[in-house]
């Protein structure tokens, strides 16, 4: 691998079953349920998403967790970015995690992004229907932070920036003061022996601020969500929506050709005042979750035109110092949102194969 850059591949925890999803969603609901009812309403899209040589797995069983890790690893990926859900001392889908932080393996490199919005049915559209609630507060704040310091940050696997644990926020603006609560979060790290935290968020909802105003070293972008001529098709979208010149079928979601997206984030102008980290979207399509409301497909992506992007950027980004030196790949195994590295019916190993020419040098 390149030692110049380190990626990170988005990490969804979402494929075993747990005692509020069963509730929610009805007995054994994992992603994969999402998964499978994926067909193509428009050309060009690539549906239903069905896996490859991992199957549809269950990540309550340590040999998949182990042959992800294999794959990413023989692939040039550095490490993943686990998905974590944290509501006053309540997570969700902790279990994978907590296996790999109890057991050791697989021994791979990993951070964690704090998912810290509200728990809504948006996995079918529905997000103003609420399932589990966000509340901040100061100890909140402390109690947090403690919990990940004690149990998380201290593994020898987590990934830090000159020794320094790097956690990611979602969506910081929906904190009542993301400041004051960074603030705290530092302070409380100190406490268990970290000289400070790095810490990052996506550049996504909140594109546009800058991470310094609100105590952040970094921003990384989530593609393709949330930028420049993804906004701007958004907008005539919704006029021909209201137009009624689509079916109705089709007029719900946001069709956008693969090549325009990697176009635009070929020429993508990095921002000179703050470190913002590239990121890679191999597909997209996020149909099967959205099929009421409606939502974004990619068509016509394919590995060659991902590894160009993935090319592209690695070869024009930057690092601001030896340590930050990210880049992330969305998604490793975001199914429902056709979203993955991992192998698949249609495509097998080749975007893995596209990801390892591009960051796997030989000696």
């Amino acid at each position: 691998m390149d030692n110049k850059l380190r990626a990170l591949a988005v990490y969804l925890p979402q494929f075993h079953p747990i005692p509020e999803n069963d509730l929610w969603w009805g007995k054994g609901f994992t992603e994969w349920r999402n998964v499978v009812k994926g067909k193509t309403i428009v050309k060009g899209q690539y549906q239903p998403h069905l896996p490859g040589e991992l199957g549809f797995y269950d990540l309550r069983i340590p040999e998949i967790r182990e042959q992800q890790a294999d794959l990413a690893k023989k692939s040039g990926i550095y490490g993943f970015c686990y998905y974590h859900y944290w509501f006053n001392g309540k997570r969700l889908l902790e279990r994978p995690l907590n296996e790999v932080l109890e057991s050791g393996k697989p021994d791979f490199p990993f951070c964690v992004c704090w998912a810290n919005e509200n728990w809504s049915r948006n996995w079918d559209g529905r997000t103003k229907d609420m399932l589990m609630e966000q509340n901040y507060s100061k100890q909140d704040d402390i109690d947090h932070i403690t919990y990940l310091c004690k149990e998380v940050f201290s593994d020898k696997r987590y990934i830090t920036v000159d020794g320094k644990p790097v956690f990611i926020i979602y969506r910081p603006s929906l904190f009542p003061n993301i400041k004051e609560t960074t603030e705290t979060w530092r302070n409380e790290a100190k406490k268990y022996g970290f000289n400070d935290l790095y810490l990052v968020f996506f550049w996504s909802f909140d594109s546009g601020i800058e991470p310094m105003s609100i105590g952040f070293d970094a921003a990384a972008q989530f593609t393709p969500n949330k930028m420049g001529f993804v906004r701007k098709k958004a907008i005539a979208s919704e006029l021909i929506r209201k137009l009624g010149v689509f079916a109705p079928v089709r007029s719900k979601y946001l069709v956008i050709d693969y090549k325009e997206v990697v176009d635009y984030y070929k020429n993508f102008e990095f921002p000179e005042n703050f470190t913002l980290y590239p990121c890679v979207t191999p597909m997209w399509d996020n149909y099967v979750r959205r099929r009421e409301k409606g939502g974004m497909v990619l068509t016509n992506s394919t590995p060659e035109k991902y590894k160009e992007w993935l090319e592209n950027i690695c070869k024009r980004w930057k690092p601001q110092s030896e340590d930050e030196n990210f880049v992330f790949i969305n998604a490793w195994n975001e199914w429902a949102e056709g979203n993955h590295l991992e192998p698949c019916e249609k495509w097998g190993t080749k975007y893995l194969d596209a990801t390892k020419e591009v960051l796997v040098k030989e000696d």
